[in-house]
């Protein structure tokens, strides 16, 4: 296996300040790293720099920040010009879910970067094997994939295209770990990658069960939270069917998986909301309604939870339970 470049201190660029990009840049200004934020218009540019500023903020909050908040901000460029990120050694494209928009980008990244620089693109809806087929290099394409908010939690999503090499992945899982993320590999590109596959099936089932009459959301809400909740941030579903011992939940599958919902339909009940103009906290109306009030309440608390999860998480790392910092899988 082909080792890591190592950096003391790595550039990263970044294309796009919306709201998922605006956050991976306040978590990597969290972490003394030079940013390069590219934006074409000026307005664009003005609401980023609020976002990352408030993004900040909620790292001090996470008692992420040993220094004011405007001193990680000085090592920030925002500009219009690709030039910028000509001395980066990543650049991630965060722009909108559009494929010839995409190859726009790609093509200003790549006239201005060196020939070393790793590309990267945080979609979520576009297969990296087609992306990559965008740049002169594809081996050193690859998906990055952070959770909102970035600084808040220690997942990052590794995406490989059909060209990527090996270089290239462990190049980017060593900064992963030195940003303090508990990266994971996704070899094969699938659409929906690791996390949102897992996820959906969840959705699936829990609609399907609530359609049918079988429980109430409030119910299924609690179920999640107080049974899955209680062990997901120390130990995975692999880890969680070893704690529990393998024979029962052998038994369990044989009976449980004919009776899961197959179905490839959205669930009506979903089609309604979202005809209705159902936005959740944003406007109130969603599975549950909520006053001004509740909405805000939510949002805090998210905040608030999400800095007591990520220290948590921290607490319990995976390798405190190995020996000699080693691991079989079979």
């Amino acid at each position: 296996m082909a080792n890591p470049i190592q950096h003391q201190t790595i550039k990263v660029g970044l294309v796009g300040l919306g709201f998922m990009g605006s956050s991976i840049i306040a978590s990597l200004l969290a972490l003394r790293i030079p940013v390069r934020a590219i934006a074409p218009f000026k307005e664009e540019q003005e609401a980023g720099l609020l976002r990352i500023k408030e993004q900040l903020i909620l790292c001090e909050k996470f008692n992420l920040l040993k220094a004011p908040v405007e001193s990680y901000l000085e090592l920030l460029t925002v500009s219009s010009d690709y030039a910028a990120l000509s001395d980066c050694d990543l650049v991630v494209e965060c722009v909108i879910e559009d494929i010839d928009i995409k190859e726009t980008v790609f093509k200003k990244i790549s006239s201005n970067t060196k020939i070393e620089t790793i590309l990267a693109s945080n979609t979520s809806a576009i297969p990296i094997s087609q992306l990559q087929k965008l740049v002169p290099h594809p081996e050193r394409f690859i998906g990055i994939h952070w959770a909102e908010p970035a600084c808040g939690t220690r997942f990052l999503e590794i995406i490989c295209g059909e060209d990527t090499n090996e270089r290239t992945v462990n190049t980017v899982k060593g900064w992963a770990l030195n940003w303090g993320k508990e990266p994971t590999v996704l070899r094969k590109d699938i659409r929906g990658f690791i996390t949102n596959r897992l996820m959906y099936a969840v959705y699936r089932e829990i609609l399907h069960l609530v359609e049918n009459g079988t429980t109430n959301i409030e119910d299924a809400d609690k179920c999640f939270r107080y049974d899955a909740g209680s062990w997901m941030t120390l130990m995975g579903i692999f880890r969680r069917m070893d704690f529990e011992g393998l024979k029962d939940h052998l038994t369990t599958l044989k009976r449980i998986f004919p009776q899961l919902s197959n179905s490839d339909e959205v669930p009506e009940q979903m089609l309604q909301l979202v005809n209705e103009n159902a936005k959740g906290i944003q406007n109130g109306k969603g599975f549950f309604t909520y006053t001004e009030k509740e909405s805000k309440l939510w949002a805090e608390a998210f905040s608030e939870f999400n800095g007591d999860i990520f220290h948590l998480a921290a607490k319990y790392p995976e390798r405190l339970f190995i020996e000699n910092d080693t691991e079989n899988i079979k």
